[in-house]
């Protein structure tokens, strides 16, 4: 086991620098949270769709996928601009843009759009995920210059709280909207939550300490050495620090992983607690489900953090072995659950498992080897290569239960958990310090200290 060297120097900040910190992070958690809202109401509204314009499953897989994979694309190519831009530029498109495209739909909803909806909410559906993919990629930017590596798994896993709660928002709040309110006010409602966050993040969030008045300070990751960590970057740094570095490339592969087992259960969730278990949106057992998942990704987060930077030393790939392996017991138990409460918390409980190692990559590892630096490109990477496997989730998989049904479902997901959790053995002791990338000296000249004068 690896534990913080004796001696480091403890990560300590003023209350003032805490409380601007504080300020920065919180309205972006909340920002996400509506995100998420605004995201997964395709998810939470799919029996309501697929029972009211008579979809198969794999019809409404090609909604999930057009958003997945033009969010894979997007994000991919929206790292590096993010990068260039800045995270306070992104969030502020991101949140305009989503707000802008789901009060288009439920207007549309609302007015009886009846004719092409498959091929419409496919378009707006992927429109929507393009301007999402700046969310993920905004945050982690604007988040790298202000935590030490250090203090990056805690706080992974309690930023990981405010994100689960967008689950909550999404799919708990979403499906008491459709019980007790008209159905596509599930897309108007998250429309006017992700608006009034773009107008608190406009007032609030800053890219760095020094735009703050603070001063920058090394936070320890893969580029905090390097003395052009804030300029922007450019593509040798990627070709060469990036694309070459085989940690990323494997962490890069976990995520595809990842992908398909997170996105695997929450595409479908919905229509197995209904179709198996006969539970619907608004009843208790559906918000044990639902709200089981927002506490699963809450522990799950917490439990991450606290394991990667208390008890291994700031490494992350153990604690995902860990979580990996907890995902392959939970969808085990999910596909032979019997009892309709039973199966109810047990979407909570593997989703603690699949949300932990989902932050824990996605989020922390992606600052830790991305750097200050590279931050975005990195989790443009990671979430890229993950909605690339989400994508398949939606028709691929959606045919797949239209044709062997749900006692197939979860034996086709747990083969990734299987593949991810080898990735993770792998890079046991990787860490931003024993990966970086050796620089030659002549990138960065050293100026000589100047001669002390003689003596008169």
């Amino acid at each position: 086991m690896t534990v913080v060297p004796v001696g480091a120097p403890a990560i300590s900040h003023s209350p003032e620098y805490l409380r601007r910190r504080f300020f920065n992070w919180f309205p972006l958690g909340l920002t996400y949270a509506t995100f998420y809202m605004a995201r997964y109401n395709l998810n939470v509204s799919s029996t309501e769709l697929m029972t009211r314009f008579h979809w198969t499953k794999a019809e409404f897989g090609w909604i999930a996928t057009a958003g997945f994979w033009t969010y894979a694309l997007s994000v991919l190519a929206n790292g590096p601009l993010t990068d260039r831009l800045g995270g306070r530029r992104a969030i502020l498109v991101a949140s305009l843009g989503t707000a802008a495209i789901n009060g288009l739909v439920g207007f549309l909803f609302m007015n009886g759009w009846a004719a092409k909806v498959l091929v419409g909410m496919s378009l707006l559906y992927a429109v929507n995920q393009y301007f999402q993919s700046f969310a993920a990629l905004a945050i982690v930017k604007i988040n790298a210059p202000w935590f030490h590596v250090r203090e990056r798994g805690v706080f992974g896993g309690i930023f990981g709280i405010m994100i689960s709660s967008g689950y909550f928002l999404a799919m708990t709040v979403g499906g008491w909207i459709l019980a007790y309110l008209p159905w596509y006010c599930v897309f108007l409602i998250p429309s006017a939550a992700v608006a009034t966050m773009h107008w608190v993040d406009r007032k609030f969030i800053v890219d760095t300490p020094r735009d703050a008045g603070f001063s920058n300070f090394d936070t320890g990751d893969a580029t905090s050495h390097r003395q052009d960590k804030d300029e922007p970057i450019d593509r040798a740094y990627l070709m060469q620090n990036v694309l070459a570095n085989p940690v990323i490339l494997t962490l890069v592969a976990a995520e595809f992983c990842t992908g398909f087992v997170r996105q695997g259960l929450l595409l479908w969730f919905v229509p197995f607690l209904k179709e198996v278990h006969h539970i619907h949106h608004g009843t208790t057992l559906f918000s044990v489900a639902t709200i089981g998942i927002t506490v699963g990704g809450i522990v799950g987060g917490l439990l991450c953090g606290f394991l990667s930077d208390k008890v291994f030393g700031s490494r992350r790939p153990p604690v995902a072995f860990i979580f990996y392996l907890g995902q392959i017991g939970s969808l085990l138990l999910l596909g032979q659950a019997q009892n309709p409460a039973v199966a109810a918390v047990l979407i909570g409980f593997t989703c603690l498992w699949i949300f932990g190692v989902h932050g824990m990559l996605s989020g922390t590892a992606s600052m830790d080897f991305g750097g200050t630096k590279a931050a975005a490109t990195v989790t443009g990477l990671l979430d890229g290569i993950q909605y690339v496997a989400s994508g398949l989730t939606g028709f691929l998989l959606g045919s797949l239960l239209d044709r062997f049904g749900w006692a197939a479902w979860t034996w086709m997901i747990i083969p990734f958990s299987v593949i991810g959790g080898g990735l993770m053995l792998t890079l046991w002791n990787a860490t931003p310090k024993n990966t970086r990338v050796t620089v030659p000296k002549k990138d960065f000249p050293v100026q000589k200290p100047e001669e002390p004068p003689l003596p008169a």
